[in-house]
C-alpha cells in the first residue's frame, strides 16, 4: 500500500543504476563507431596509406618486419655512400636508367636514386615480369653469375636483375623498373607510404 512517502535512498539507487547502465551502453556503442574510423583490412589492401618508422634501419639492410601496401611487400633500405655512388656508374647495362616510364614512380622519384632522399630507397617488392618477389644482394660487388651486375635485386623466378635503385637491367624478362610507391616524410624517421604529401 502506497502511503505517499518517498524512499529517497531507493530513488538515488535507481537513478545511479540507470545512469551507470546508460553510460555503459554509450561506451559500448562508441567503441565500434570509433573503431570504424580505422582502415579495415580491405581498405588497407585497396591502398590506404601506411606509416613506417625507419629510426632503427641500418645501412645495407631492408626494413623488417617488411611493411605491406595494397597487399604487396615494400622494400625500404638505407643506402650507404658506396651504394649511392654506384648508382651513377654502370648505367650502360640498364634498360631505363633515367626512369622514363611515368607510371613506375612519382615525379619526385625520377632521378638516379629513384627516391626523395638518396640514402633511403622505397620500392614495391614485386618483379615487373610475373610478380615474384626479388631477393636483395646489398653488397656492391660483381656477382659470380653476372660480373656486370654489381648487386641489387635478383628475381629467382626468371632471372631478372635490378640495381639498388630498382632500375631493370637490359636483356632480362622484366619489362620495367621496380615501382616506387607514392610517399612523403613526416620527419627524418617517419614515412607515410601511399600518399605524395600530407594534403593528398
Amino acid at each position: 500500500m502506497n502511503d505517499g512517502t518517498v524512499n529517497k535512498s531507493r530513488r538515488r539507487f535507481l537513478i545511479g543504476a540507470t545512469s551507470t547502465v546508460g553510460a555503459v551502453g554509450a561506451v559500448g556503442a562508441a567503441v565500434p563507431f570509433v573503431g570504424s574510423w580505422q582502415p579495415s583490412a580491405r581498405a588497407l589492401a585497396a591502398g590506404a596509406p601506411i606509416t613506417i618508422d625507419i629510426s632503427r634501419l641500418q645501412s645495407g639492410e631492408l626494413l623488417g618486419p617488411m611493411p605491406a601496401w595494397r597487399g604487396q611487400p615494400v622494400f625500404v633500405m638505407r643506402r650507404d655512400e658506396t651504394t649511392i655512388a654506384s648508382l651513377h656508374t654502370n648505367v650502360a647495362h640498364l634498360a631505363d636508367p633515367v626512369s622514363e616510364k611515368p607510371d613506375q614512380q612519382p615525379e619526385y622519384a625520377r632521378n638516379e636514386f629513384r627516391s626523395r632522399k638518396p640514402e633511403i630507397m622505397i620500392l614495391v617488392g614485386i618483379c615487373t615480369h610475373l610478380g615474384c618477389s626479388p631477393q636483395l644482394f646489398a653488397e656492391v660487388k660483381a656477382q659470380d653469375f653476372d660480373p656486370a651486375w654489381k648487386g641489387g635485386f635478383f628475381c629467382p623466378c626468371h632471372g631478372s636483375k635490378f640495381d639498388l635503385a630498382g632500375r631493370v637491367f637490359s636483356g632480362v624478362p622484366a619489362p620495367s623498373n621496380l615501382r616506387v610507391p607514392p610517399h612523403y616524410y613526416v620527419n627524418d624517421n617517419v614515412i607515410v607510404i601511399g600518399l605524395d604529401s600530407e594534403n593528398s
